[in-house]
């Protein structure tokens, strides 16, 4: 059996999924898949390389989505189409039409890994990735938006509840429309189990409220550079307790982080984050933290 097991976010980073975006996005159409005039595949495919070195520096593995050219620009997102626990991994449901065909590739990698499902969740219900905050082991919120629907919360639920974990959906704000992306995760990102970067004008009060109650420290991000990067500068990848990888260019935020005692590894992400609204934390899938 392969070792996997995910309900922290910023225990240390063993065991990774993830997808080359040599392949993935280079035919993409910029404008069907909502990515900004800065997106350039191959300069998105070595940036993506530069992640991936980073990540293996960290200590942790990445187990490798299979790299052909389907058509699914996004795939490269690996955060999304799943979600790891101590027990398995849920198939979640895409609230973008375009990544339907996504989960189906996360559950065939999971298998040939020896990962247990744990279930799916199914239409009309849907849920993304980046809507889920583990909060702590045994509680995870989701946001309720344009990408994942109280259906979907319902049925993650319904698989998590017999396991002992509570599941809370909070209301997200439309923001910039349906077409862009807000997740919960757009709005926070945890930097230790008792720290998280956050943006608070768009933070659910009571998911806010959830965090003080639980003595979760909140740093807050630089408002100029979140309008600028579109929520890119608070979207930061823990590979352990206070250790973080960050997008290139929100030098606020950066000193923010580094005042409440993390260590900032930054890299060029233009045209793959910023071009593409997906930062390094939508990039990764954690198979394994402990």
């Amino acid at each position: 059996m392969s070792a996997f097991g995910s309900q922290s976010m910023a225990a240390p980073l063993r065991r990774v999924l993830m997808r080359s975006a040599a392949n993935a996005m280079r035919d993409a159409n910029r404008v069907a898949w909502h990515y900004g005039p800065g997106f350039n595949p191959a300069k998105a495919a070595s940036q993506h390389a530069v992640l991936a070195e980073l990540v293996l520096a960290s200590g942790a593995e990445i187990e490798w989505i299979e790299d052909k050219a389907d058509g699914l620009s996004d795939s490269v997102f690996t955060h999304d189409p799943s979600l790891m626990t101590d027990r398995g991994a849920l198939i979640l449901s895409m609230g973008k039409p375009l990544r339907a065909g996504e989960p189906s590739l996360h559950e065939e990698t999971y298998r040939r890994l020896g990962i247990p499902i744990l279930g799916r969740v199914e239409a009309p219900g849907q849920v993304e990735g980046g809507d889920c905050v583990w909060v702590d082991a045994r509680t995870l919120a989701i946001g309720r938006g344009v990408r994942s629907n109280q259906e979907g919360i319902q049925q993650v639920s319904n698989l998590l509840t017999p396991l002992g974990i509570s599941v809370y959906g909070f209301d997200l704000p439309l923001w910039q429309g349906e077409e862009a992306c807000l997740h919960l995760m757009s709005v926070i990102s945890p930097l230790a189990d008792d720290l998280a970067l956050v943006y608070s004008p768009l933070l659910p009060a009571p998911f806010y409220q959830m965090l003080k109650a639980r003595g979760i420290r909140l740093v807050e991000g630089d408002a100029d550079e979140f309008a600028a990067s579109n929520g890119l500068s608070l979207n930061v990848l823990p590979t352990s307790p206070l250790k973080v990888i960050a997008v290139a260019g929100f030098p606020k935020t950066k000193a923010a982080m580094e005042a409440a005692g993390c260590t900032v590894e930054i890299f060029e992400a233009d045209a793959l984050c910023i071009a593409c609204e997906g930062g390094p934390t939508c990039l990764t899938r954690p198979i394994l933290r402990q």
